[in-house]
C-alpha cells in the first residue's frame, strides 16, 4: 500500500477564487501536502503574470499548513514525474466540468499509468464561480468581494479600475 505524501492541484488560477481556496482547504483533509502547480500556458492570455498568480496564491494560503505553491510549463504528467507526486486534485462545479476533466484524467493516465486524479466537488456556494466570471465582473467595476479573497480584490481593482482611469 502506497501512502501519498503530496497531491498536485494544477491550474491557471487567473485569478485564484474562493472556489479554488475551498478545494485547497478540503484537499488538505485528504493529503498532508498540496502542491499548487500554477501553469504557465503561453497559449492562454492571462490577466495576471505567472509571478502575480503565484504571489496571490501564497498570500491566500499562508495560514494553511502543508501548502506549497510552484509553477510548471509543459505536460502536467512530466511535472508530476519530476516531483514524484502522482495524485492530481481537480475541482468540479458542474456536469460540464466533469466531462472535460474526465477526458483530461484519462489522457493523463494514458501518458503515465501512475497518475491518479481525485475529483472534489466544490461547495455549492461556488458552483457558478469561475476566474473568467470574476474578471468580467471586475472589468465592469462590480462587487467581487464575495468571490475572491481580499488580496485578490485589491489586485483586480488595481488591474481593471486603475487601467480604465489611465486610458
Amino acid at each position: 500500500m502506497n501512502i501519498v505524501s503530496a497531491a498536485i492541484y494544477p491550474g491557471s488560477f487567473d485569478p485564484p477564487t474562493n472556489g479554488h481556496l475551498d478545494i485547497i482547504t478540503r484537499a488538505l483533509y485528504l493529503f498532508p501536502e498540496i502542491v499548487i502547480a500554477v501553469t504557465d500556458n503561453i497559449n492562454k492570455k492571462h490577466a495576471f503574470s505567472l509571478h502575480e498568480r503565484i504571489d496571490l496564491l501564497q498570500k491566500i494560503t499562508k495560514k494553511l499548513k502543508g501548502v506549497k505553491v510552484t509553477s510548471f510549463s509543459g505536460l502536467l504528467v512530466d511535472y508530476a514525474e519530476r516531483i514524484n507526486s502522482f495524485v492530481l486534485v481537480r475541482g468540479l462545479r458542474a456536469l460540464s466540468d466533469f466531462e472535460y476533466e474526465f477526458q483530461v484524467a484519462l489522457v493523463n493516465r494514458k501518458l503515465n499509468k501512475k497518475i491518479e486524479t481525485i475529483f472534489l466537488i466544490t461547495d455549492q456556494r461556488y458552483t457558478f464561480l469561475s476566474s473568467s466570471i470574476v474578471k468580467e465582473i471586475a472589468m465592469h467595476r462590480g462587487d467581487i468581494k464575495k468571490f475572491v479573497p481580499q488580496c485578490v480584490v485589491k489586485k483586480l481593482k488595481e488591474k481593471y479600475y486603475i487601467s480604465k482611469i489611465i486610458k
